[in-house]
């Protein structure tokens, strides 16, 4: 029951009505009877600043940002985490006591994360980014902080892959950045490949027929190919991939895990997985 001593905190988007965030945070919370609620805040792209003067005057502990807002924030903050400052997008924001905002990007945890549940380790790997947007900015800078060998990243616009191999270059010299055409230069790949995570948009509901993958090319063998994309829960990549031997995994679990580093940030308590999972998982089938 929503009462005075309820504390406050939302997702910013626009628009806003797809998020699974809610129903994922609300359940969460009433799992563990904390007296929390999480409302989705649609904020036109002009009223950003306005949005933030408004969490802070009732009283809201912080809020999730999602498109197209996670660039567009990071002027507004006093501080921003190092993993925020290098993705160069924020999609978790707090509210300290002296109503200070502070901004982190809880996304590369998550990828990390994800890993983790299926004892997949990146450390030594080779791995290919599909994409060249924010997702695959924390991708990139999730598999240098874990210590992979080789990174390519494949885009349609070249200059935007090289512009993320280069910082990422810079951050984690250890690890070699590459920079590619999406989908010509995707003969390049050679094996071993280790991982391939799909960044782009392409197979997402409603166009769940289309694939990033060109049909004509063979996945490399003994590869985890991962989707973001988690509606549909297959995608055609991952369908594709599962039938030529690959391992799968979509964005649920991502989803999940950046979700429950948000949860953490804001109540200090440690989140129930599980329970995040079965409520997302629901709200799909919704």
């Amino acid at each position: 029951m929503i009462d005075g001593q309820t504390r406050l905190v939302g997702v910013m988007g626009w628009p806003i009505e797809h998020s699974l965030s809610p129903p994922m945070h609300n359940a969460a919370f009433a799992a563990l009877g904390l007296n929390w609620c999480y409302v989705p805040l649609p904020v036109p792209p002009d009223q950003v600043q306005a949005a933030l003067v408004g969490l802070r005057a009732l009283g809201f502990v912080g809020a999730n940002v999602t498109v197209p807002h996670k660039q567009a924030i990071i002027p507004h903050l006093t501080t921003l985490t190092d993993a925020a400052r290098a993705i160069g997008a924020v999609n978790t924001i707090w509210i300290d006591e002296e109503r200070a905002l502070h901004g982190d990007n809880t996304d590369a945890y998550g990828f990390l994360a994800a890993l983790r549940e299926i004892a997949f380790d990146p450390k030594g790997i080779r791995a290919a980014i599909l994409g060249a947007g924010g997702s695959a900015r924390a991708v990139a800078y999730a598999l240098g902080s874990a210590g992979a060998e080789r990174v390519g990243v494949w885009n349609r616009t070249p200059s935007r892959a090289e512009a993320i191999a280069r910082d990422m270059s810079a951050l984690f010299p250890q690890t070699t950045y590459e920079a590619h055409q999406l989908p010509g230069d995707l003969h390049l790949i050679r094996e071993p490949m280790h991982l391939i995570v799909n960044c782009t948009p392409v197979g997402m509901w409603p166009h769940t027929d289309a694939c990033p993958w060109p049909e004509d090319l063979s996945f490399p063998r003994q590869c985890l190919v991962m989707d973001l994309i988690y509606r549909p829960e297959e995608t055609r990549l991952l369908a594709r991939a599962r039938e030529a031997g690959c391992m799968t995994l979509n964005g649920i679990s991502m989803l999940v895990h950046q979700g429950a580093a948000a949860f953490r940030r804001w109540t200090s308590v440690e989140p129930p997985i599980e329970v995040m999972t079965g409520a997302l998982l629901a709200a799909l089938q919704q």
